[in-house]
């Protein structure tokens, strides 16, 4: 007979059960070990409150401990017929100890259980989320240096408009990045709050410690009120998901620079023809589809805000099972996250650049601006000095002096690559 933690008898119909269980036995599989440090930290708990004795703290921790094992081993499953992670381990304690386990539920519900485990979960996910991303600003603050010298066209209204270069590009991107790490550090620090002993979100008559648990799981703080703590759920998904909203929103926007400056239109970058894929009626084709796969992945990602938003909006306080959806949602998301910043990170060396794009005479025109500004130097009203480099363009007659002289921070000659690991450094602090 299958476990269910709220058995009382009987059991729910067939097509019930199939429809509102879900992929509940799969996603869970991700919080095994959660769970599992969860049940840890709450019979220390209970036996420190006296619920348990010495010696069945100890047979249980040996008990916990042995599949936390085996979940790290990749020898733990959620069986056939068990609801969830909770039933599972439960189920396994009781096989091998007996009726002492049973005795790990005292003073939670289901709800604060599962929530413990999320936040577990989201708090782990962002620390390694950070961790990537602060792999690929690095990587991005090394290139930018390297092609510091090298200029490419900047575009306002697709058309173009000032001297840019490689350093500009790649750092714009890095700085980016580290002002997303604000947004993920957010999410971090929101499911870096205990919620364990809200119970079902209204507390227990146990006297619970929850400081003791919230220090044993190295929470930050607590949820203090225990309806907040229940309410929290749908809170800390919608966090993730402008986080992931975030990142993908900027290296969205790269993938599609790289796919735009890799056609022949613009040659601004290329890749090895390896990194590349062919079509089977253009012999000449060598198509970015990482880069393709890439941006399409990305605008995928930040519709999960809408998904999170939508499935949240209008519940009343308390759990409703509604919730459980939000794993269908977050946990797929997360993993296409990290293998997005992964693969960057795997590509970005193979980029290779053109560094002789501005000898081409299209872009001469990318010049008016420095010459107007050389003109302001050496005495000329800006008015007069514009008036003056736009009527050689009407005329045809423009001719650029193709030097770029910006000296002032963050410009193509002072990129502060190093201040922008600074903030990389500073920020990173918030995940320890």
């Amino acid at each position: 007979m299958a476990m269910k933690l709220w058995d009382k008898g009987f059991e729910p119909n067939e097509i019930v059960e199939r429809f509102t269980v879900g992929q509940d036995r799969e996603l869970d599989m991700a919080l095994a070990r959660y769970d599992v440090e969860g049940s840890m930290a709450h019979i220390r708990m209970l036996q420190h409150i006296g619920l348990l004795t010495q010696d069945e703290l100890e047979r249980l921790l040996d008990g916990l401990q042995q599949i936390r094992d085996e979940i790290q081993a990749g020898q733990f499953c959620i069986e056939e017929g068990i609801e969830d992670v909770h039933s599972e381990v439960e189920k396994l304690l009781t096989e091998r100890l007996g009726d002492i386990g049973k005795k790990i539920h005292a003073g939670r519900s289901r709800n604060d259980q599962v929530l413990v485990d999320l936040k577990l979960f989201y708090r782990q996910e962002m620390i390694d989320l950070a961790e990537e991303i602060q792999t690929v600003v690095q990587q991005l603050l090394a290139l930018s240096q390297r092609h510091s010298a090298v200029l490419m066209p900047g575009y306002t209204h697709m058309q173009i408009a000032m001297p840019s270069s490689f350093g500009l590009w790649f750092g714009a991107y890095a700085e980016t990045l580290v002002d997303d790490l604000h947004v993920v550090a957010a999410a971090y620090e929101l499911a870096n709050l205990n919620p364990l002993g809200s119970a079902a979100g209204y507390g227990s008559s146990f006297p619970l410690n929850r400081t003791m648990t919230t220090e044993l799981l190295r929470f930050a703080s607590m949820h203090y009120n225990v309806c907040a703590a229940q309410m929290g759920r749908g809170k800390s998904e919608r966090a993730v998901a402008y986080a992931l909203n975030a990142v993908a929103s900027t290296i969205g926007k790269m993938a599609m620079d790289v796919c735009l400056f890799m056609s022949q239109n613009f040659a601004f970058v290329s890749l090895p023809d390896e990194f590349t894929t062919g079509s089977s009626i253009m012999p000449h084709k060598k198509n970015p589809d990482i880069f393709e796969v890439m941006r399409a992945k990305c605008n995928r990602l930040q519709s999960i805000i809408g998904e999170v938003s939508m499935l949240t909006t209008n519940l009343p306080m308390g759990y409703q099972r509604d919730l459980q959806l939000l794993k269908d949602i977050t946990f797929p998301a997360l993993t296409e996250m990290h293998d997005v910043v992964r693969t960057l990170h795997f590509i970005l060396p193979h980029l290779r650049v053109n560094e002789h794009i501005l000898d081409d005479p299209r872009y001469d025109y990318l010049f008016t601006v420095e010459d107007v500004n050389r003109r302001v130097l050496e005495g000329v009203p800006f008015r007069e000095a514009y008036r003056e480099v736009g009527m050689q363009v009407q005329r045809g007659t423009y001719k650029p002096h193709k030097e770029v002289h910006h000296t002032h921070e963050g410009s193509i000659g002072h990129l502060c690559t190093e201040q922008i690991g600074q903030k990389l450094e500073a920020l990173m602090k918030r995940f320890q």
